[in-house]
């Protein structure tokens, strides 16, 4: 059974820093792909940053250049480096893995809040 797990949400300033991670535990195969979501209340979830199988990354224009998505597949850990964190990134941030055979299946984590404010 597949169960992904965040930690390193919490409360920060704005321009200033925080670290996601996000261990799986189970099996989910290198050549599927995981990515980070995050969801605003009454809004719906949204990708903003894609570890795809050839280790090739893709962000959400609203993160390019200040998030960093990085895969430790021998840790099996996913993590989200976010620096110059904005206001409008206050919400609930979700990992997400494919897996199962032909990476059909959807895995999620249970989610991590992020406040940003001053």
């Amino acid at each position: 059974q597949v169960r992904l797990v965040e930690s390193g949400g919490g409360s920060v300033q704005p321009g200033g820093s925080l670290k996601l991670s996000c261990a799986v535990s189970g099996y989910i195969s290198g050549r599927c792909s995981m990515a980070w979501y995050r969801q605003v209340p009454g809004k719906e979830r949204v990708l903003i940053a894609r570890s795809a199988p050839d280790d090739s990354k893709t962000y959400d224009n609203s993160v390019k250049g200040r998030f960093t998505i990085s895969r430790d597949r021998s840790k099996n850990i996913l993590d989200l480096q976010m620096d110059s964190l904005k206001i409008e990134g206050t919400a609930v941030y979700y990992c997400a893995a494919n897996g199962g055979g032909g990476c059909g299946e959807r895995y999620w984590g249970q989610g991590t809040q992020v406040t940003v404010s001053s």
